[in-house]
């Protein structure tokens, strides 16, 4: 008759020694395998999440840059990505008739996101097909005013829009994000090396590794939470030298391997 008291004390210390040891893996020892700021140690104070501007998540901070604005804006240009205008009535009627007709607007305003209490310092943009539902942007907040080599570094959130929508929280007229924005965290990379403006990349820790999160418009999309960070030539020089790719540690390395094959599986469910 005792076996059944020993068994509900035996399932009651192993469930809190199962409990223990999630809440150790999930708080205490998975934060401390992916964070990392070996190259930029000034950022590990940051978010790396912006918000809308009712305080909903935006978009997770994914790309990075090191240099000043003049260097930024020449090398964005180099690379075919263009500054933004701003948000005002006539842009906002513009971007409206080029996507009903299908015309391009090169330049198209993209919507305000807040990074510590302020919306983006720079915009820009890359136009994918015609019509300006389709397009690549980016928005940059300065984070640093000098980082490792005393350089301002600058924070920024890259993402593709798929189409023309309305938000899923609000019901406001909003672009909907594609899901994989690693990819245009990779493509910016890419057009920035290209360009022969890069003498250096690098990563530090973004959110972490995000299966099922939503941005501001309440749209999915997944992420290996990592930044990536382009340290820009000085004085808009460009080189045909390779950019230097940083070593990265084996923990966030071996972990951002794996989910690359997570990713995989995740570009054909989305």
């Amino acid at each position: 008759m005792q076996v059944l008291p020993k068994l509900a004390r035996w399932s009651a210390r192993a469930f809190a020694l199962a409990l223990i040891l999630y809440l150790s893996a999930a708080y205490v020892i998975a934060p401390g395998y992916w964070r990392h700021y070996e190259h930029q140690p000034g950022l590990e104070a940051k978010s790396m999440m912006t918000n809308t501007a009712l305080g909903l998540p935006g978009d997770a901070l994914n790309v990075g840059l090191e240099g000043g604005r003049d260097d930024i804006i020449c090398a964005m240009l180099a690379a075919g990505w263009r500054p933004a205008d701003p948000i005002t009535f006539s842009s906002s009627f513009k971007i409206a008739g080029s996507v009903l007709i299908r015309r391009a607007y090169l330049t198209a305003p993209v919507s305000d996101l807040y990074w510590e209490g302020r919306k983006q310092d720079l915009a820009f943009e890359k136009p994918s097909g015609v019509s300006p539902s389709h397009r690549h942007h980016v928005r940059f907040w300065l984070a640093l005013d000098q980082g490792e080599l005393g350089r301002p570094v600058w924070l920024g959130g890259a993402t593709y829009d798929r189409s023309v929508g309305v938000s899923h929280y609000t019901g406001e007229l909003t672009h909907h994000i594609a899901a994989d924005v690693d990819s245009e965290r990779d493509k910016l990379m890419s057009d920035l090396t290209a360009s022969g403006h890069v003498s250096a990349v690098y990563q530090v820790a973004g959110i972490g590794p995000t299966l099922l999160a939503r941005n501001g418009g309440g749209d999915p999309y997944f992420t290996d939470g990592e930044v990536k960070i382009a340290r820009l030539q000085p004085g808009c020089q460009a080189s045909t030298v390779p950019a230097e790719i940083l070593p990265l540690a084996p923990e966030p390395q071996a972990r951002t391997a794996f989910f690359t094959g997570i990713a995989r599986i995740l570009r054909t469910l989305f």
